[in-house]
């Protein structure tokens, strides 16, 4: 009986394309879950005879086409059952991510022949960088990320720069909480995941608890009978690598990826800096058409003439194609990552684009203040909603859940504001943590961990609120105050006492003071006052001045004469009736 066989061999040993093989396999009924899944040796053995069959059989159809070429070439060729031209393959733009020191620079270190790991700080990725390799299927773009934050920077910003995510994971590690963050910015950006169980030279390696722990996250190996693909390595030995490169070449083969590179120039931002010599530097993925030296591009509301490609390698080009990552020299102002590039014909069209853009900008701001001004509960003191932004970071998954109940109470019992608890995580606040956060305008509280220097570091200078509790009681009255806090005060009046005037005293150059006698309660000097005649209200304001004798007092109680002043107001008469009262904040219920 023959071997098993994954597609992508038999594929490869027929010399057939991968796509061809599989529309064959749907027409059999043979299910797979992937062009790496694997055929029992029958059904490989049938589908070799097939090939040989339609081999053999076109054979003679190939002589006779040679038979008759100038009769072919006499009759005209019909518009009608013209095809289109298919465009032109190009080469995967693949992003490479997982948890720090897990081998994700050293992998592409490997694969690209330089020594970049060496040359940054630490060894861990400080910038992201995008590099292009020649591999044996073909070339392939690398993004280097420091991490999946700029992954989903680009993402937010409706960029889509990788076709394939993958997904480093140390053997004497396993998955880490970036391992898990990583894998979920992947699936959400709906990219095809590989994962490279990187470090298998180690004593220690165990990739097998790898792909176990990898079914935690829903990530399914093919060994398992899944549809993830899983290559272990080794990027210091290079053991493996190859068969990486292959399943990815394998992968964009089924994607099919494809650009015209005759159309308008359009791409992506990847990272942009000032450099203090040669000015605005933004590093570019081109995704479609060509980018030529003198060509003019509109980024965002940024605009600017191509002035100096330089490729990955440091090497000054002329142009530069789809999936090619190319440093630009000629923004005006520096444009953000994640944003597209598009061409311009000339500079005054380059110009009135990114004025018309500013306008619209402009208008959406100026709507969306109008739609924010006043509302109907302005207009009848109805409470709005207030919304506090929250991302929990626990150290068990216990505590997690303890901490989640207890917020979703103290949520419900307040109903003008809401908490909106955006991430919930076991683990250390993350730089990814501070992305979403400077987002949302939201708080991070963490319980039982602490955050990594550096994330420290960078909330305090984005200005992000972040705290960490040891007790779990002091995290739930932070956020009690930060619910109280979002709450408009209520205040009611509180009646001090009465005084009655018997005397209209007049004071040069004081005005008329007013005789009066404390019936009840108290009279407080600065209290508010309202002064009443025949029953009804004829002022309202405060007590400016009171005095005992020749003496200036801060209060008088019921009993006892004093002289009291109104703030701006001297029209007093015996008979009068002064009201002292405050105004108190009435607790929350």
């Amino acid at each position: 009986m023959a071997d098993k066989v994954r597609i992508y061999q038999l594929a490869r040993d027929l010399e057939i394309d991968n796509k061809q093989l599989l529309a064959m396999l749907d027409d059999m009924g043979v299910a797979y879950k992937s062009h790496a899944s694997t055929l029992e040796g029958d059904v490989a053995e049938t589908i070799r005879q097939l090939v040989a069959e339609e081999k053999s059989s076109a054979t003679p159809a190939a002589t006779a086409a040679t038979a008759a070429p100038a009769a072919e070439a006499a009759t005209p060729a019909q518009p009608a059952g013209a095809q289109a031209p298919t465009l032109p393959p190009r080469a995967p733009v693949v992003t490479v991510m997982g948890h720090v020191d897990h081998g994700k620079t050293s992998l592409l270190d490997h694969i690209r022949k330089t020594k970049v790991a060496e040359r940054e700080a630490g060894g861990i990725t400080q910038h992201i960088g995008a590099y292009q390799a020649q591999t044996p299927n073909g070339l392939v773009t690398f993004l280097d990320t420091p991490g999946h934050a700029a992954f989903t920077a680009i993402r937010q910003r409706g960029a889509n720069a990788t076709d394939i995510a993958v997904i480093v994971v140390a053997a004497d590690d396993s998955i880490m909480p970036q391992t898990r963050e990583a894998i979920a910015h992947a699936k959400a950006a709906k990219v095809p995941i590989v994962v490279a169980i990187n470090k298998i030279d180690l004593p220690q390696a165990s990739p097998d608890k790898v792909m176990r722990d990898l079914m935690q996250v829903e990530l399914v190996p093919e060994a398992f009978g899944g549809d993830t693909i899983v290559v272990p390595l080794s990027a210091i030995t290079g053991q493996g690598v190859d068969d990486l490169l292959e399943m990815l070449s394998l992968v964009a083969e089924v994607e099919d990826l494809r650009a015209d590179p005759a159309a308008p120039a359009r791409g992506v931002v990847i990272e942009s800096v000032l450099d203090k010599r040669a000015g605005v530097l933004a590093t570019v993925l081109v995704q479609e058409g060509t980018l030529h030296v003198g060509d003019y591009l509109v980024c965002g509301e940024v605009w600017g003439k191509v002035r100096r490609l330089t490729d990955h390698t440091g090497a000054i080009i002329a142009e530069a194609g789809p999936s090619v990552p190319v440093q630009v020299l000629g923004f005006s102002h520096l444009p953000h990552a994640g944003e597209e590039v598009v061409h311009a014909p000339d500079e005054a069209s380059a110009k009135q684009l990114t004025v018309q853009r500013q306008s619209e900008r402009e208008e959406a701001e100026r709507e969306a203040i109008g739609r924010k001004g006043l509302t109907l509960a302005d207009l009848f003191g109805k409470p709005k909603t207030k919304t506090i932004h929250l991302l929990l970071r626990a150290d068990t998954q216990g505590s997690l859940e303890a901490i989640k109940g207890v917020l979703a109470q103290a949520g419900e019992d307040v109903p003008e504001v809401e908490l909106d608890l955006m991430l919930a995580e076991v683990g250390s606040p993350t730089e990814s943590d501070l992305l979403l956060a400077s987002t949302a305008e939201a708080s991070i509280l963490s319980f039982g961990v602490t955050a990594p220097g550096s994330v420290l570091k960078a909330a305090e200078r984005q200005k992000i609120p972040m705290k960490t509790f040891r007790i779990i009681y002091d995290l739930i009255e932070e956020v009690e105050r930060m619910i109280k806090g979002q709450i408009e005060p209520t205040f009611e009046e509180r009646v001090l006492g009465h005084a009655e005037v018997r005397m209209v005293i007049k004071v040069p150059r004081s005005g008329n003071i007013a005789g009066s006698y404390v019936t009840d309660g108290l009279i407080r000097r600065g209290a508010k006052a309202r002064l009443k005649r025949g029953g009804r209200e004829v002022y309202k304001g405060s007590i400016a001045q009171l005095r005992r004798f020749k003496d200036d007092v801060r209060e008088v109680t019921s009993g006892f004469e004093c002289g009291i002043n109104l703030q701006n107001y001297d029209n007093v008469q015996e008979g009068d009736v002064i009201e002292a009262y405050e105004m108190v904040e009435v607790a929350a219920a």
